[in-house]
């Protein structure tokens, strides 16, 4: 059993208790919002850097790790984002650095626009699928199959064959947490990045943000990189070459590199210090 290096909080928010992991003491907030099957633990290799210089929370979003799990039909964005609005109120953080993967960078997205919040976005490969779009590139019947697999018990080995790139530190983490997705949760997330539109938000959303690609990422492709710089062309786009979708496991340096540099690009226009 991996237990976490960083300390463990609850909030209850909209009637759900939130868990959350928190790292560092010193520098601005920083909220880091993981995709569809991965757990606050599972980002904290990326969480133990950032706090080298920032307050880090990284959030259990509801219905995964130690986060509450609600009633079906109550996994749509605005649900995500109203969690993440109401967690960063209970806790003080006023208006943080949030960095968003996959789902996360969704949830993020949401989050700013609906709740009008303005500091600084980091967006890490959020899926563009949605109504007149491709399906999302990973099926639901094949997160079904992962959830099962590690269910019944597996391995690094096994979990090896999804991600070959990655650490045996966070195969045996992602082996661990995975379990703790509600089958429901995953169902309807993955239904939602077909049926929800990402655009909208991010048409929306200016600076101080930036959006981050793997290099090599089937889920934000180039036309999908196009598309983004093309519908809002404030926002900067990012590549991580050499990175699939699972930027920070894939290519930890390169995205570590990219999410710094915007911060310090940010300070040095005169944003939060």
């Amino acid at each position: 059993m991996i237990e976490p290096k960083g300390t463990s909080e609850f909030v209850t928010v909209g009637g759900l208790r939130h868990h959350l992991l928190r790292y560092g003491d010193a520098g601005d907030p920083l909220m880091i919002v993981p995709g569809i099957t991965s757990p606050a633990l599972t980002a904290e290799f990326v969480a133990l850097d950032l706090a080298r210089d920032h307050r880090v929370h990284v959030l259990d979003v509801r219905g995964r790790g130690k986060s509450d799990t609600p009633p079906t039909g109550n996994y749509t964005l605005r649900h995500y984002a109203d969690d993440l609005a109401g967690v960063i109120d209970a806790l003080g953080l006023g208006d943080p650095i949030v960095v968003g993967h996959s789902m996360g960078a969704r949830i993020a997205a949401a989050r700013h626009v609906l709740h009008g919040a303005r500091g600084p976005l980091v967006l890490a490969d959020p899926p563009l699928s949605g109504p007149g779009r491709g399906p999302y590139p990973t099926s639901r019947e094949a997160f079904r199959a992962q959830l099962d697999e590690a269910r019944r018990g597996t391995t690094p080995d096994e979990m090896r064959r999804f991600y070959p790139k990655w650490p045996e530190r966070e195969l045996l983490i992602r082996a661990q947490e995975l379990p703790s997705c509600d089958e429901t949760a995953v169902r309807e997330t993955h239904e939602g990045f077909e049926t929800e539109d990402f655009f909208p938000y991010w048409e929306r959303i200016g600076r101080p943000a930036v959006l981050i690609r793997g290099g090599a990422s089937p889920v934000v492709t180039e036309a999908g990189a196009a598309e983004l710089r093309r519908t809002n062309p404030d926002v900067p786009v990012v590549d991580v070459p050499g990175a699939g979708h699972m930027i920070p496991w894939d290519e930890f340096d390169g995205f570590v590199t990219a999410v710094r540099t915007f911060l310090q690009e940010n300070r040095t226009m005169g944003g939060p210090r």
